[in-house]
């Protein structure tokens, strides 16, 4: 349903916000602007109290904030109540807070943003790099990131234009190339890494996301040049692609010593969250997966 979850800060805190690329609408954490809006230390049961005074409200409350997969602040991702921004002055007009209006203001403001980055992509890449500095990644780390997902941009446009437009197949040909030079499928990579549901290449170190990119970019090269047609030839690509990638791995290691996978997570080598950067932090105990 919708992209990684962005972070937007109002008047300090901090708000979860997803762009539903097939609905062409940002969905906002309900938790988040009811806090924002009531400075309630518990939104959750300002949240039920607020329905059992808004009858109708209640009532529609399921199509109004639907579950939206979004990160939490431990990091991992939760199955979130979400509004878009009819949603969103809905639930306002449930709050009485003199914050009403500038909250008002910030949405409409958030809506300009969004339209400004369709016509210039770049502003999107600005607000990921922000993102990534505000959760401790280093410049260098992030240079590299933003590169990757680029190329990988490159890759998917790449294999619709052969022919593959299923998500499902994506993911197929994501597995291909990461074994071929890794040797584990992406499931697999994350288990070693002991991750869930964070993403995997958030947490590669910045070898590993070398690696990973070598063998996108490789995987496009060699689609354009051989001008697959289907899912069968696709897949020749992108295990070829891996390859080049498994015999730079090959190489690195043999020259170290060691393996180049790693175990390492992003929270064993990004800066850790400050202590007056975790007081802003929403209390996402509202979440829960409901």
């Amino acid at each position: 349903m919708a992209n990684e979850s962005i972070i937007k800060l109002f008047e300090g805190k901090q708000v979860r916000i997803v762009w539903n690329e097939k609905e062409e609408k940002y969905y906002f954490a309900v938790a988040d602007i009811v806090e924002i809006l009531t400075d309630s230390v518990n939104p959750r049961d300002y949240i039920k109290k607020m329905l059992k005074r808004d009858p109708e409200l209640k009532s529609s409350w399921g199509t109004i904030c639907p579950p939206t997969r979004m990160r939490a602040a431990d990091g991992k991702y939760y199955q979130t109540q979400a509004a878009n921004l009819e949603g969103v002055f809905r639930l306002i007009q449930s709050v009485p807070s003199k914050k009403a209006e500038p909250v008002k203001q910030w949405l409409a403001n958030i809506g300009a943003q969004r339209i400004d980055q369709m016509i210039d992509p770049e502003l999107t890449f600005q607000m990921a790099v922000e993102d990534y500095r505000r959760q401790g990644y280093s410049d260098k780390w992030i240079n590299q990131r933003m590169r990757s997902i680029e190329m990988r941009k490159e890759l998917t446009d790449e294999w619709k234009r052969a022919g593959v437009h299923e998500q499902k197949d994506f993911a197929i040909l994501t597995n291909i190339l990461t074994k071929a030079w890794s040797g584990m499928t992406t499931g697999e990579y994350k288990r070693h890494k002991g991750l869930t549901k964070e993403n995997l290449r958030d947490n590669m170190t910045n070898i590993e996301l070398a690696l990973n990119t070598l063998a996108e970019v490789t995987a496009t090269e060699l689609s354009r040049q051989n001008n697959p047609k289907g899912m069968s030839q696709t897949q020749q690509t992108a295990q070829e692609g891996g390859e080049v990638a498994r015999n730079a791995r090959t190489d690195i290691e043999h020259r170290l010593g060691h393996t180049v996978i790693s175990s390492e997570r992003a929270t064993d080598y990004i800066r850790p969250i400050e202590e007056n950067d975790a007081k802003e932090l929403p209390n996402h105990n509202t979440d829960n997966e409901e």
